[in-house]
């Protein structure tokens, strides 16, 4: 079946109210505005979104990138209006140059998934975030999880919002179609890993953790990270095995994000060498 023409729709004048969701969308991330939307920026987290479980609401995308959308947008329906502007107007409206071109507002789900929901599967690997703060750990470890197989994402309620703009665009797209769950306390993630039946690591630089190398990998792995700096409360690691990725002596620091990847990259390669494939094969 052919595509669809996508609904076009000119934007001239930055007061517009069909594009009001997009007005100074930096102050309006900080002050978490946007009610039960999101907003996506770029054409990589476009191509996410279009793909994802969430509704689109709309597109806000500069004149001269129309084309260079149509095949992410080629079956987004008549329903989505793509509104087009030029470049000055589409930056009087979002509050700043917008270099990319491209902007979508989706909206979020009315019901989000539990964690037993989410840890569902036979074979499975799941990342659980605590205590991170900063959109840019938050969406590289998403990036992370997408790319070594996990199949969902726990955060902890004082983690950041995983559909904060810039923490997707970081993810290139992967908090959009990887399955999460964003609330409770650590000590609830755990007990519903446990309950799940799966192994939870806690990754620390503490020299009594077992070394990353030494840890076998089951067909359940839940893997936990905490916040750079204090990094996970010990009662919390207390719930789990404690792991580390040995370092050079005098140096026992890693970007929260970096040490995430290493980790699920061991998974990833001992899955792959059992024939299990990466995620839920």
């Amino acid at each position: 079946m052919a595509p669809e023409p996508l609904r076009i729709e000119p934007i001239t004048d930055s007061r517009d109210p069909r594009v009001a969701a997009y007005v100074s969308i930096r102050e309006r991330d900080l002050a978490n505005g946007h009610g039960g939307r999101f907003i996506v920026e770029g054409k990589i987290a476009l191509q996410a979104l279009v793909s994802s479980r969430f509704e689109i609401e709309s597109l806000f995308v500069c004149e001269t990138r129309v084309a260079s959308i149509e095949q992410a947008t080629r079956y987004i329906g008549p329903n989505v209006p793509v509104y087009v502007a030029p470049q000055s107007v589409m930056d009087a409206v979002a509050g700043f140059p917008m270099h990319r071109g491209v902007l979508a507002c989706g909206l979020r789900e009315a019901r989000q998934a539990t964690p037993d929901e989410v840890l569902g599967l036979p074979i499975s690997t799941a990342l659980v975030l605590v205590g991170l703060s900063n959109h840019d750990n938050v969406g590289a470890c998403f990036r992370n999880a997408a790319a070594f197989g996990a199949d969902a994402v726990m955060l902890d309620q004082t983690c950041c919002d995983p559909l904060y703009r810039k923490a997707i665009r970081v993810s290139s797209g992967a908090t959009l179609t990887l399955p999460f769950v964003h609330g409770g306390t650590g000590a609830e993630l755990i007990a519903a890993a446990h309950k799940a039946h799966y192994a939870v690591w806690a990754l620390t630089p503490q020299e009594n953790a077992v070394p990353l190398r030494d840890m076998p990998v089951g067909i359940r792995v839940a893997l936990m990270l905490g916040a750079e700096g204090p990094g996970l409360p010990e009662t919390l690691m207390a719930q789990a095995t404690r792991v580390r990725i040995p370092m050079t002596d005098g140096f026992d620091s890693l970007n929260v994000a970096t040490a995430g990847a290493i980790a699920l990259s061991h998974i990833y390669d001992a899955r792959v060498a059992k024939g299990l494939g990466p995620g839920g094969d």
